[in-house]
Parts: structure tokens; sequence; C-alpha cells
């Protein structure tokens, strides 16, 4: 429980229903007393909150302190993946190292057979098995977050949200007088103050940055920049040359070099993956050269659009190939897979890939749908270096 409009719903729906429903929040963080931050999760005020609707409700409430847990699970690794030049997913990291694991952990203490959460996500059973499926509402959808659970966590997991939209959750939030009925929507991250991703990097990596120079297409050094940390794979906000040309990052490399170029080096017909995860059902079809495939449907952004492509694995190696090129495919991101509705799995992107020219085409059958590629600004994560070159 986060004091929030989904979590109080979900355990009012409970109640109703008749089952002995306890209320559990997780301190994960602490924010500046600026009075700037408002509309997070897991903060103090949040206990705070979820308590008073528990005790509304009459139901028994304990929280519980995770703030190490989540600076060695999450906060942690979003530094070091930014200084590795990458653009990291840490709700994807929060939900598996942290939220659900802890949850479930915990249930087991507390002597509960479920835990029910907020999450916008579907379970479905199926010969026995417990598989993930996208929400009814795409757009509060958060199955990308949780595309590495395997069958035996989701079999302990409730989302009784899954086939509403938020609109309806609120009113029925207003319906019932809960206390969360009013609260706000966090928009951020909930440990990175007012959305500046490179001041939470610049703060605990201060002494780790380094200079280095940004280059254009043809290798020319255009300018210097004070810290890779900075930029992120499709960012073109200030990002122009004296010419006019409008240029865009296509690649942030660990050794410090930034490289612009024009938008269609954005373009990517793969990914290279790693921590790849998938549900124990998953059956791979036999290609050429000691290589298996997966048809599947790719999302390589929290909230993109889906596109065809095709899993394909030698031996430990995972890559994702795509029927059409799509642009900005940005390493530390999450690529996750679905059949329709149903989630697969899903990796990190360690690396976008170009195939030799006709590669992809021919190694992915060819049909008539359209592959969206994204809005032409395709990330802006946070608050990033300017270029006027």
């Amino acid at each position: 429980m986060s004091g929030g409009v989904d979590s109080s719903v979900v355990a009012a729906r409970l109640v109703a229903e008749g089952y002995d429903v306890v209320g559990v929040t997780l301190h994960l963080w602490d924010y500046p007393d600026d009075g700037q931050v408002k509309g997070r999760c897991c903060a103090p005020e949040d206990v705070h909150d979820a308590r008073r609707v528990a005790d509304d409700l009459g139901i028994p409430h304990f929280a519980f302190d995770r703030r190490e847990l989540f600076e060695r699970e999450v906060v942690s690794p979003f530094v070091e993946s930014y200084l590795s030049g990458e653009t990291p997913s840490p709700c994807v990291r929060c939900n598996r190292g942290v939220k659900v694991q802890e949850l479930l952990t915990l249930a087991a203490r507390l002597g509960a057979s479920r835990v029910a959460t907020g999450h916008y996500a579907r379970v479905q059973v199926e010969a026995g098995r417990s598989r993930l499926y996208r929400a009814r509402d795409l757009t509060k959808d958060q199955s990308y977050f949780l595309h590495m659970l395997s069958a035996e966590a989701l079999a302990r997991l409730m989302f009784p949200l899954g086939n509403d939209d938020k609109q309806t959750v609120r009113a029925e939030a207003h319906a019932l007088g809960l206390r969360g009925a009013g609260k706000g929507e966090s928009q951020e991250l909930c440990f990175v103050p007012r959305g500046r991703y490179d001041a939470l990097v610049s703060a605990r990596a201060a002494g780790r940055l380094t200079k280095g120079p940004v280059v254009d297409d043809a290798g020319r050094v255009l300018a210097e920049h004070d810290g890779i940390h900075r930029f992120t794979v499709g960012q073109r906000r200030g990002v122009t040359t004296g010419g006019g040309r409008r240029l865009y990052v296509v690649r942030v490399d660990p050794s410090g070099v930034v490289e612009l170029g024009e938008r269609g080096a954005l373009m990517a017909d793969g990914a290279r993956l790693g921590d790849v995860s998938l549900a124990d059902d998953v059956r791979f079809e036999a290609l050429r050269h000691q290589r298996v495939a997966l048809e599947c449907e790719a999302v390589v952004r929290y909230r993109g659009a889906p596109v065809r492509a095709r899993l394909e694995r030698r031996g430990e190696a995972y890559e994702l190939w795509f029927q059409a090129p799509i642009q900005a495919v940005v390493p530390g991101q999450v690529a996750v897979l679905y059949r329709g509705d149903r989630v697969l799995g899903g990796g990190t992107i360690r690396e976008s890939l170009r195939a030799p020219l006709g590669a992809a085409v021919a190694e992915v059958e060819a049909d008539a749908m359209s592959t969206a590629l994204g809005s032409e600004a395709p990330i802006e994560a946070g608050a990033r270096e300017e270029l006027s070159l």
C-alpha cells in the first residue's frame, strides 16, 4: 500500500470480498524536506497515508524499512549504468529485486497466501501455470515492468485492477470515500529530485566524472562535454551545428566519446540482449548455423509501440531482430516480448545492431503489418546537457 488511489481501491475491494487483508508498505527512499517533491511513492509520508487508509478499512498495517535494499538493488546500479553510457530502466529493477520479491517474502512471514498490488496487469492460468498478460487499459499497462516474473511468483500474485481503467478506479475511490482518491500520480522516478538524473549521478559519482569529446559522424570533434551521464541515445534537444544540421546523439561510448549523427543513424535492425528471462513454456524454432528463434512482438521502451520481431539464441547469446528498422534502440533500456497480450519475457538492451543489407528481410518473414517508429524525439530521459555547436 502506498496510500494512493490504486492500492487503496485494491485493499477496499479485497475487504469487501471477504479476504483477511493485511496492509504492507515498503519505506524505500527519503526526500528532501523542501516542499518541492510531491506525488512520489515509498517515502515516510506514504507510510502515513497508507496507515490511515488501512485504519479506515479496519485492517492491520505494517511498514518495513527497505532503504538499504533499494539503494543496493536500484539506485547504485542506476548510477553505474549512466556512467557506462547507458540509459537504465530502474523501475524494472525495483519491481524485480525489491517490490515483488520482498512482498512475497514478507507475505510468507505474515502467513499470507497471496500478494495483491495496484499494478495494471493481468494473470491468467493456462494448463495449470500462471501467465502474465497486458492490462485491458493499455494506457496504464505495467506488464513491461513485470516481464521477468516466474509462473511460481505469478501464482502468488493478484492484480485486481487488470481489467479496469484509471478513471473507473478513481471514481470507485471517491464513491468509497477513500483518503487516497485525490492523490496525484508520480510522473518521475521516486529517487530523482525534480527529474534531474544528471544531478543525481553527478552528486554520487563526483570523483569519477571525466570530460570527453563530442564528435560528428565523420569523427570531427565538435565540442567537449563534462560527463557522458548527461547524454542518451536519441537525444536531440540543443544538439545543432553552425551549418544548421539537425543532429542527434547516436552513440554514448563508455570511453567518454559522444557521437552525433543525423536521424537516419538512429535506425536499428536489432539489439543484443542481456539478463534475458523467458516464460517456462517458450519454445524456439530451429534455424541454420546452430541458432534457434522465437517469433514475437517487441516493446523496446515503456509505453512504446510493439513491433514485429524475432528473438534468436545461439548458446547463451540473445539477439532481437526487428521486421523493419526502428529508431533509438537505447542501451540500458529493456526489450519486452509479447505474443498478443501475453508476456513472453524480455531482457536488457546491451547494444543496437545493424544487419548486413538484406539480412533482416531474409531472416524475418515479411508481411503487410506497419511498424511504428515512435515520436520525433525518441528519448528525453531527464535533464540533459545542451550543446549548441
